[in-house]
């Protein structure tokens, strides 16, 4: 169950990543919920390390920090699958 629960978090922190993202990004739904997931375990590793990843209340700076990770993580991988299917 915890991996499906991870498949849904790595869904919505993708998707969530690349609408903040300017442009159309030519990455397929499978790896935007592999670098979701990716982004989502390392913001959790930066919001522990910076002390804010348990506040009282809804952990909006974690939530913030795995969505900025995975938009960094896309706009990395973006260019390298575009050039790979050419």
């Amino acid at each position: 169950m915890t991996i499906l629960w991870a498949l849904i978090a790595g869904l919505v922190v993708g998707v969530l990543a690349k609408l903040v993202l300017p442009g159309r990004q030519p990455v397929p739904l499978w790896l935007t919920v592999l670098v979701g997931v990716a982004g989502a375990v390392l913001g959790n590793a930066a919001a522990s390390y910076f002390g804010v990843r348990h506040t009282a209340g809804i952990d909006w700076i974690r939530h913030l920090m795995q969505v900025g990770v995975a938009a960094v993580l896309i706009a990395l991988v973006s260019p390298a699958y575009a050039g790979r299917r050419r």
